[in-house]
């Protein structure tokens, strides 16, 4: 039967199908996550939308379901599923730049290291992440913030358009004036409704110099800057970015030797201005405690997107949890900074994102995205090498998480959830039933579910109409 199924399959998709055993699909079917070991019945290497379109009829002829490998990034590795048919868009790294309109068009298979190069060639960005190799298309779908996102909104607050290859095989063109109901669902919802082959995005001026880079502080002030950061760092001035992270110190020349591998409190600082006043608005964050080094300096906009690319790279074994919180308060900073010395393996971490700014002026039923009013969202997590170690190291960080849950409010942010199932309520919230309806209009078979899935639901006409071809 499966010598049967790859015929067929061969036979439909031609030499962009590659199979087990085959050259090159033992390595495109490897994800960031090493946790993630799937097999799919095939992978195919599109070249273009013809290429999408005729994996994604061959599938629902062949009776296959199909995941979709971006950047790969995704901790619940999503990418990769076992049996299904792989479609992977890594070829599909088309970048304009219209400086006049300030637009950037991108495709489905693009980095942010991709866009933002292109981008900033002429001086602009778009609101992405903070890992450059992440996807384009995986981290927008599901909203999309990093250290832009106070002064410029989510990545699905500037996504203008979006054309998309449909279950159905079909190419719909979405935007607030086309398909709108699919483009609200695809600001937040997830790679549930198609295959996106190219965003459009509005871009703004920043850089090409910002002020960025890590200030450390020893574990025992730890309490000290975080009361200080909880306190100022929703009022900094929108150009402001800062994430506050409980880790283990890394070998940096700004630390002294002796700081090395002990546990210490890092802010993340980002301003979109290198200027001195830059530095006065930052300080307020410290809490009066004497850093025990930094690296905070006037960068490239592009080098302070890929500053913790090699602190996350591609190889790992990782497993996180993420919870929303309205304020960090006194006895949260106190479970945080008592776990912090518990933390299993120099690479793990409890990382605080800030969030506020421009990313609650929006409503949370304006798109799919509902976390609109979340300026806290705290993110254990544990990075490791050995398989061995798996249960140690996921029940730790279980543990832990639970602990940390007694302080959150509802609602989880969909890019960071590690199970591949069982949470859209918690990422989805009051929006949910809106997205079912919307999904039973485009993919009503359920032929996208490798993600947080959104199971059909029912509608009434007047909810969602169906959609044209």
């Amino acid at each position: 039967m499966e010598d049967l199924l790859n015929s067929r399959l061969a036979e439909r998709l031609g030499p962009v199908a590659g199979f087990p055993g085959d050259a090159g699909y033992a390595e495109r079917r490897q994800v960031w996550n090493a946790t993630i070991d799937r097999f799919p019945a095939a992978i195919v290497a599109v070249r273009d939308q013809d290429d999408v379109r005729n994996a994604i009829t061959t599938a629902v002829a062949c009776g296959l379901k199909v995941c979709v490998r971006g950047g790969g990034h995704n901790i619940a590795g999503s990418a990769v599923a076992d049996g299904a048919l792989m479609i992977d868009m890594s070829s599909l790294r088309q970048i304009e730049i219209d400086t006049e309109h300030l637009i950037g068009r991108v495709g489905g298979g693009a980095t942010w290291a991709d866009f933002d190069a292109a981008a900033q060639a002429h001086g602009l960005a778009a609101p992405g992440g903070v890992v450059s190799s992440t996807g384009v298309a995986g981290l927008t779908l599901g909203g999309g913030f990093g250290w832009l996102a106070r002064l410029h909104g989510l990545a699905v607050d500037n996504l203008l358009s979006a054309e998309i290859v449909l279950a159905d095989g079909t190419v719909a063109v979405c935007s607030q004036d086309e398909h709108p109901d699919l483009f609200w669902a695809l600001r937040g919802g997830g790679g549930n409704f198609g295959v996106v082959t190219e965003f459009t995005f509005r871009l703004h001026p920043v850089g090409p110099q910002v002020l960025f880079g890590p200030t450390f502080f020893a574990l025992k002030d730890a309490r000290r800057v975080l009361a200080a950061y909880a306190e100022h760092a929703p009022l900094l001035p929108r150009k402001a970015c800062v994430w506050a992270n409980l880790m283990t110190a890394p070998p940096v020349p700004v630390l002294p030797e002796s700081v090395h591998g002990t546990k210490v409190l890092t802010l993340m600082q980002f301003h979109a201005e290198p200027a001195d006043e830059a530095q006065a608005d930052l300080q307020s964050l410290h809490g009066g405690a004497e850093p025990l080094g930094s690296a905070l300096a006037p960068r490239p906009f592009t080098e302070a997107q890929g500053f913790l690319d090699a602190a996350y790279d591609f190889g790992a074994r990782n497993y996180w949890r993420a919870h929303n919180h309205h304020t960090l308060t006194p006895s949260l900073i106190d479970l945080l900074v008592d776990l912090a010395s518990g933390l299993p393996t120099p690479e793990s971490e409890l990382l605080i994102c800030l969030l506020g700014g421009a990313v609650a002026d929006v409503g949370e039923n304006a798109t799919a995205f509902p976390h609109r009013q979340i300026p806290f969202m705290t993110t254990p997590g544990v990075r490791w090498r050995d398989e061995r170690d798996d249960p140690r190291m996921t029940g730790w960080l279980k543990d832990v998480s639970e602990q940390i849950a007694a302080h959150a409010v509802p609602g989880c942010y969909v890019n960071f959830i590690a199970e591949a199932e069982g949470n859209a309520p918690r990422a989805y919230g009051g929006n949910l039933a809106r997205l079912a309806a919307i999904k039973r209009t485009y993919d009503p078979a359920n032929l996208f579910r490798f993600n947080q899935n959104i199971a059909p639901g029912t509608h009434s006409a007047g909810e969602c109409p169906p959609h044209s071809p």
